[in-house]
C-alpha cells in the first residue's frame, strides 16, 4: 500500500494539450493579430495562382495573346468554385467554433464532417456540369473560334481537379477557425510554390500550354488539400 502511494505521488503530471488554441485566453487583440496576419499572407499567396499562370503563358511563341485570353474566359467558372467553396468553408468554420466554444466537441466535429462532405459533392456536381455545358458556358462569356479551344482545355482540367481547389479552401477555414493561422498559412504556400515549380515544367518542358498550367495548378492545389 505505502509503495503503491509512493509510486503515485512521484507519478509526472499528465503535460497539457498543445494541440488546441484557446481564444478565451490572452488578449484580443493579441488573437485577432494572432490569425489575421497569417490568413492575409494566405490570401495574397492564393492571389499567385493566377498571375503565375499568367506570366509563363505569356511567354508562349505566337499563340500567347489568344491562350491569355482563354485562361480569362475561365475566371467565372473558378470564381463559381471559389464561391461555393467559401460556402461551405467560411459559413460552416464560424458554426464549429461556437460549438466548440460551448465545449460541444461532438457538434462541432459533425459540423466540420458535413461541410466537408457537401464540398466533396458539390464539387463532383460542378465538375460534371462544368465539363458537360463547357462549350455554351465559354462563348456565353465571350470565347471565340480562335480563343475556345484554350480556354476549353483549361477549363476541363481545372474542373477535374476542383474538388481538391474546394477542399484546400474550404477546409483552410476550419484550421483558422481553431486558431491555427500559420498552418493555414503554410498549406496555401505550399501549393503556391509547387505551382511555381510545375508551372514551367509542364508548360515548356512537356510542351503541355495552357493545359499544362491547368495541370500545375491542381496538382498545387491537392497537395494544399
Amino acid at each position: 500500500m505505502n509503495l503503491l502511494h509512493k509510486n503515485n505521488t512521484n507519478a509526472l503530471p499528465k503535460a497539457k494539450s498543445t494541440d488546441t488554441h484557446d481564444f478565451g485566453e490572452g488578449s484580443i487583440s493579441g488573437n485577432i493579430l494572432r490569425l489575421a496576419i497569417p490568413m492575409t499572407l494566405a490570401q495574397l499567396i492564393n492571389v499567385l495562382y493566377n498571375i503565375i499562370d499568367r506570366i509563363y503563358i505569356g511567354h508562349l511563341p505566337d499563340v500567347s495573346t489568344q491562350a491569355l485570353t482563354g485562361i480569362g474566359l475561365t475566371l467565372p467558372v473558378i470564381t463559381i468554385i471559389t464561391a461555393f467553396a467559401n460556402l461551405f468553408g467560411m459559413g460552416g468554420a464560424p458554426l464549429c467554433s461556437i460549438e466548440r466554444g460551448r465545449g460541444n466537441q461532438k457538434e462541432a466535429e459533425a459540423i466540420m464532417g458535413n461541410a466537408f462532405t457537401l464540398m466533396v459533392i458539390c464539387g463532383i456536381l460542378l465538375t460534371i456540369l462544368g465539363i458537360v455545358f463547357r462549350r455554351p458556358l465559354l462563348y456565353l462569356f465571350g470565347a471565340s473560334d480562335s480563343t475556345y479551344p484554350y480556354a476549353e482545355s483549361y477549363m476541363t482540367i481545372y474542373l477535374l481537379g476542383s474538388v481538391f481547389v474546394m477542399m484546400g479552401l474550404g477546409m483552410n477555414a476550419f484550421i483558422n477557425s481553431q486558431g491555427f493561422g500559420r498552418i493555414g498559412m503554410q498549406t496555401v504556400l505550399l501549393g503556391a510554390v509547387a505551382n511555381i515549380i510545375l508551372d514551367p515544367v509542364f508548360i515548356f518542358g512537356f510542351r503541355m500550354d495552357v493545359r499544362g498550367a491547368a495541370l500545375a495548378t491542381i496538382i498545387s492545389q491537392f497537395l494544399s488539400a
